[in-house]
């Protein structure tokens, strides 16, 4: 982990959706940070604005991708940037999704929104190890057709793959849409996996992982081999500033990615 700021430069820019884009962002001198696991942070400044925490949504060697939603002045700003423009990173922070967890079993990826982006990782890597695990589902769930992340590389995903059952939902269809309507939970029905012999990696609003942790525990799943990730509540990376306190936990510190068996009380204590 590196807390001094270190300057990344941005070579690629891919608009996702109408609020929504891609950084790729690669080092602008010779130091890096240390490698990131997929579901780890990165604190990203926006020079002049200031710095909010950005999962990474893929990671290539030194090269990073995230993707950001804007949702604020920060983030705003780091989605207005173009090919060229600097910012700088501190990082990696937080846990991972711990894909060795998942080594021989199946792989359920339940994704909901902006939720995909620091899911794609796993995705990924479960793609590049076919032989590492069994079969993969990816379940993402988004309000429109339009605001669906990564559309066509799902596509792409389910066309060159074939073993990845991949299924959309959208909560309000556009028209033409032909694809299904509903909560991201409606798609467990068609996914293939082994209850007995499966990980689950969960990340998307709260409303939607307590609704699709729940699901999956009366599927058959233990909740500790349900991996949420509660990074919506991130906010200074290292736990000093308090905001993402859940009971005994700092999420930035010792999430954000946790197991359903320690993330349910946590959640329940912010409501009393």
């Amino acid at each position: 982990m590196t807390t001094i700021p270190m300057p990344y430069q941005v070579t690629r820019v891919r608009d996702e959706t109408a609020d929504t884009v891609s950084l790729t962002l690669t080092p602008a001198g010779p130091a890096t940070l240390a490698p990131f696991l997929p579901g780890q942070f990165a604190m990203v400044y926006a020079f002049g604005v200031g710095e909010i925490p950005v999962s990474v949504s893929r990671i290539d060697g030194h090269e990073l991708v995230h993707t950001v939603r804007s949702v604020g002045a920060v983030s705003a700003a780091l989605c207005a940037l173009r090919p060229g423009a600097q910012v700088t990173l501190r990082g990696p922070f937080g846990t991972g999704w711990d894909l060795n967890r998942a080594v021989g079993q199946d792989v359920l990826v339940v994704a909901g929104g902006i939720g995909l982006a620091p899911l794609r990782p796993v995705v990924l890597a479960a793609l590049a190890a076919p032989h590492a695990y069994g079969r993969l589902n990816l379940l993402a769930g988004a309000r429109t057709p339009e605001d669906l992340l990564y559309a066509r590389q799902i596509g792409a995903w389910t066309a060159a793959h074939g073993p990845p059952h991949c299924a959309v939902t959208v909560d309000r269809p556009s028209p033409g849409w032909r694809g299904h309507v509903g909560v991201v939970t409606t798609l467990l029905g068609g996914a293939r996996f082994a209850p007995e012999n499966t990980t689950a990696y969960v990340c998307g609003p709260e409303v939607m992982i307590r609704a699709t942790a729940r699901d999956l525990l009366q599927h058959g799943l233990p909740a500790h081999r349900i991996r949420v990730s509660l990074e919506r509540n991130m906010r200074c990376a290292t736990g000093h500033c308090g905001h993402c306190q859940l009971g005994g936990v700092l999420v930035c510190r010792d999430g954000p990615v946790i197991g359903w068996d320690r993330a349910e009380s946590l959640l329940s204590v912010r409501e009393l």
